[in-house]
């Protein structure tokens, strides 16, 4: 067999040719660059002029002479801390998102694992109606019959109202989580039923361990949406203060004392803080993230 021998000038050609910078193909970078650019610093600019302005003085907020504070006003931190009582709400907001994070994963992953390996009746209308839930949005429409349903069940004083109704939108997760169970082979569960596991044993024992990633990017989601809900816990919370959390109580901070003059430096202040827990929460479900991200695009 006779190998065909490419001489040195022709590889270089080659080489040129494939890598060489034309100008339409300079003007396209430069575009591609550009573009990707903006949207940067369209994405980073509010949160990095949220954190100057956090340091400023209400006055100087309001007169927005200067990109960078005059004074770094540390003091802002403590004062919103404790106007807002920091302490309490911050409890609040994690204990909410925790709580919810940790039953959404549950019933998610549960009625997943029951849709992709277990066949009963109704299957198909379940994940209609799941889907549906995900494509109609009624938002305030439904927040008196769910308070209605709570005072009911005497849980319209305590989080736990909140935390139920946040687990029961779990469409979402649901489906993430379906298409992590439909990547499992359905040859580990008829191994396993040969050494006698049952459902449950090989969803607990089997499954689970095997989409780890997809719990950890599920538990972000949710998590993520937990601590950023407003108006579910502002209408659970209205007569109970003490049970308010982060996001219900930096909208306290709106006005001080006098009720006359927005503090806006207090405010910037308290959703600078209440952005640590998630950023904390991101560090530690990153590689699950990434684990995601690099088997999608395997796949």
């Amino acid at each position: 067999m006779r190998v065909k021998n490419i001489a040195p000038t022709e590889k270089t050609n080659a080489f040129t040719a494939k890598y060489s910078f034309s100008p339409h193909r300079i003007i396209g970078f430069i575009v591609l660059w550009g573009f990707l650019l903006s949207v940067v610093i369209f994405t980073i600019f509010p949160i990095v002029l949220a954190f100057l302005n956090s340091f400023k003085t209400n006055k100087e907020i309001n007169l927005g002479e200067t990109l960078l504070p005059k004074v770094w006003h540390l003091s802002n931190y403590i004062e919103a801390w404790q106007q807002a009582n920091f302490s309490i709400f911050t409890w609040n907001s994690v204990y909410i998102s925790i709580a919810s994070t940790i039953g959404t994963l549950i019933v998610a992953s549960l009625a997943a694992y029951a849709v992709d390996r277990i066949a009963f009746p109704g299957k198909k209308w379940f994940v209609f109606i799941q889907a549906a839930t995900m494509f109609i949005s009624i938002g305030a429409v439904v927040l008196r019959p769910q308070y209605d349903i709570m005072v009911s069940l005497g849980l319209n004083k305590s989080l736990w109202g909140v935390i139920i109704i946040l687990i029961a939108g779990h469409a979402t997760t649901f489906f993430l989580l379906l298409g992590f169970f439909r990547g499992v082979p359905k040859e580990l569960d008829e191994a396993a039923m040969i050494d006698g596991c049952g459902y449950f044993k090989i969803y607990w024992r089997i499954i689970l361990p095997l989409i780890t990633p997809g719990l950890g990017v599920a538990g972000l989601f949710m998590f993520r949406q937990a601590w950023n809900e407003y108006i579910l816990p502002l209408v659970f919370t209205m007569t109970t203060p003490e049970l308010q959390p982060l996001t219900v109580g930096l909208a306290n901070l709106r006005y001080g004392s006098s009720g006359d003059a927005a503090q806006m430096h207090l405010m910037l202040a308290g959703a600078c803080i209440s952005i640590l827990p998630i950023l904390i929460v991101y560090v530690f479900a990153n590689k699950s993230f990434m684990q995601m991200s690099a088997g999608s695009l395997k796949g």
